[in-house]
C-alpha cells in the first residue's frame, strides 16, 4: 500500500513535520541543557580566576553572575538566587551558621594570595620583620588571624607593629610611594602595586610561612585556604549529577588556568574576572588557585576553622561548622 502525502490535508502536513522537528531537536540537544542553567555567582579577583575555563567553554548550562562584595553573595544564597557560590572560607562557614546549615562546602578554589611586599633588600625571613613595622588590610578577617598566627609561632608577636589600612588599594599606594616601607597585601593588588613601583618585590609569600607555622604547631594538614566553592543544601541534594558534573568541570578549569597562564589571563579579561590581562598573568602564579573536594578538603580547612574560631567565634559564624557542612560525592 501507498501513502501519497501529495494527498495528505494541509494542516496534517504541518503538524507531521512539527512533530518529526521536535522529535529531531530533542535528540540534538541534551537533556540537561534544555533545563534550567545552574546560576553560579563568584567574586571578581582570584576567588573567579579559577572559573574562567569554565565560562569560556559555558553552553548554557551555567548562568553566572559576577560580583566585588561578599555581602551579595551571602544575599545571594540566603535568597536562593544562587545556586553555588564562590566566596571566601569564613564566609562559608558563617553562612552556614546563617542559614541553619543551609549551604554545603563543595571544594577549596584559593589557596592564600597574601604576600609580604617590600622594597627593603633586608626583609628576606620572618625573623628580619622584628623591630619593625608591618603595614596590612584585613582586620578581623582571615588576613589578620593568619598574620597573628605566623607572628606567634615564631615568637615575634610582641616585636613586630602592624598598622591595619583600611582598603587594599590604599596600602597598595602607599607601598608604591614609600608611605610604607613593608606591607601585607593580596594578590592582584601586589602586581599592581610592583607595576607602579618596580624596586618593590614579593619578600615574602604568607601562604609559606603560615603551613611552616602549622607544621612546626603539629597541624601538618592545615593550609592557608582563602576561596572556596558553597552550593545551596537543597539544590545539591536535589542535582546530585549536576554538581557532579560542576565540580567535574570546575576541576578541569583549574587545572588548565595553571597550565596555560597567558590564555587563562586573557580569558580573565575577557569574562570581567579582573580589568587586566596582563596583571592577572603576573597575579596567577601567586594566587594558588587550586581544586581540593572530600576528605582532602576537610582535613586542610578543618584546623583552620578551629584557629579562626579560637581568634574570634564570629569570624566563621560563631561556631565551627558540623559533619553536615562538607559534601562528598
Amino acid at each position: 500500500m501507498k501513502m501519497r502525502l501529495t494527498k495528505t490535508r494541509p494542516f496534517l502536513r504541518i503538524a507531521l513535520l512539527a512533530a518529526l522537528c521536535a522529535a529531531l531537536f530533542s535528540l540534538a540537544v541534551p537533556a540537561c541543557a534544555q533545563e534550567a542553567p545552574m546560576r553560579v555567582w563568584t567574586l571578581s579577583g582570584p576567588t573567579g580566576i579559577g572559573m574562567v575555563g569554565m565560562m569560556r567553554d559555558n553552553a548554557g548550562e551555567y548562568a553566572f553572575s559576577l560580583t566585588s562584595a561578599p555581602d551579595e553573595i551571602v544575599a545571594a544564597i540566603a535568597s536562593g538566587e544562587a545556586d553555588v557560590a564562590a566566596c571566601p572560607t569564613n564566609l562559608a562557614a558563617a553562612l552556614y551558621q546563617k542559614t541553619s546549615g543551609g549551604v554545603r562546602l563543595l571544594a577549596l578554589n584559593t589557596l592564600g594570595v597574601l604576600h609580604i611586599v617590600t622594597a627593603d633588600e633586608d626583609v628576606r625571613s620572618i625573623e628580619d620583620l622584628a623591630g619593625r613595622t608591618v603595614y596590612a588590610t584585613g582586620q578581623a578577617a582571615v588576613p589578620e588571624y593568619a598574620l597573628s598566627y605566623i607572628l606567634e609561632k615564631n615568637g615575634l608577636a610582641d616585636q613586630v607593629t602592624v598598622e591595619y589600612v583600611a582598603e587594599h588599594s590604599e596600602l597598595a599606594t602607599m607601598l608604591a610611594t614609600g608611605a610604607a616601607e613593608i606591607g601585607v597585601l593580596p594578590e592582584p593588588h601586589v602586581t599592581a602595586a610592583i607595576a607602579r613601583n618596580p624596586s618593590l618585590r614579593r619578600a615574602l609569600d604568607v601562604t609559606a610561612l603560615f603551613e611552616d607555622a602549622a607544621r612546626a604547631d603539629g597541624n601538618a594538614d592545615m593550609t592557608l585556604s582563602m576561596g572556596c566553592v558553597i552550593a545551596r543544601a537543597d539544590y545539591a541534594q536535589a542535582h546530585p549529577e549536576k554538581i557532579a558534573a560542576f565540580m567535574d568541570a570546575y576541576a578541569a578549569s583549574v587545572a588548565w588556568v595553571n597550565e596555560d597562564v597567558e590564555g587563562a589571563a586573557a580569558e580573565v579579561e575577557a569574562q570581567g574576572v579582573m580589568p587586566s590581562a596582563a596583571v592577572a598573568q603576573a597575579a596567577i602564579p601567586n594566587c594558588h588557585i587550586v581544586f581540593v573536594e572530600g576528605e582532602a578538603m576537610r582535613a586542610q580547612i578543618e584546623p583552620l576553622y578551629r584557629l579562626l574560631f579560637e581568634a574570634n567565634p564570629k569570624s566563621v559564624g560563631g561556631a565551627l561548622p558540623d559533619d553536615g557542612f562538607y559534601y562528598a560525592r
